[in-house]
């Protein structure tokens, strides 16, 4: 992929609604269900997202775009465990409203600004195209986290068919 930013783009709009739909129409208790000890539940995911949208993607694309250095994000020291008050759905309206204004930051880039580099803390000199690939990544793979939580109830209840769902069941 030569030029990441209209997947990226893509990718990136899409996963609010996502979990719009999600927080609108799945229970709170099977939202908040850890799939086993230590394993994050759908709305731990959309909390690391929202942690994410905050404090990491849109830093690092200013930093580039200053040609600056960025430090590393710990999700499990920095990362924020959200407000026990807010419902799942008021996270995902949250988390949309904060994508919204990361697009419009994304609305700026060129194709120019691609090669950008800047150093990581952990992983050296990277680039804005890389960050870009890995950004639509982070979406997907917690999109995809969260939703193998919310499988596990139906998995472990649909007797015979488990074997079906084998490389998706947490163990």
């Amino acid at each position: 992929m030569q030029n990441p930013l209209p997947n990226t783009l893509t990718i990136l709009a899409s996963t609010p609604n996502r979990w719009l739909e999600i927080t609108r129409h799945v229970s709170t208790e099977q939202l908040a269900q850890s799939p086993k000890p230590g394993e994050w539940s759908a709305v731990a995911c959309l909390q690391h997202l929202i942690d994410t949208e905050r404090w990491v993607f849109p830093l690092r694309v200013r930093a580039f775009l200053a040609g600056q250095d960025f430090p590393a994000f710990n999700p499990d020291a920095q990362g924020s465990q959200g407000s026990k008050s807010q419902a799942p759905l008021e996270l995902a309206e949250e988390f949309n409203r904060l994508r919204k204004t990361s697009l419009e930051l994304l609305a700026t880039i060129s194709e120019t600004d691609l090669p950008r580099t800047a150093r990581h803390a952990e992983l050296g000199p990277v680039t804005l195209s890389e960050l870009l690939h890995e950004w639509a990544a982070h979406d997907l793979d917690h999109t995809i986290q969260a939703e193998r939580a919310l499988m596990q109830p139906f998995i472990q209840g649909c007797g015979p068919w488990q074997v079906y769902f084998k490389s998706n069941t947490i163990s």
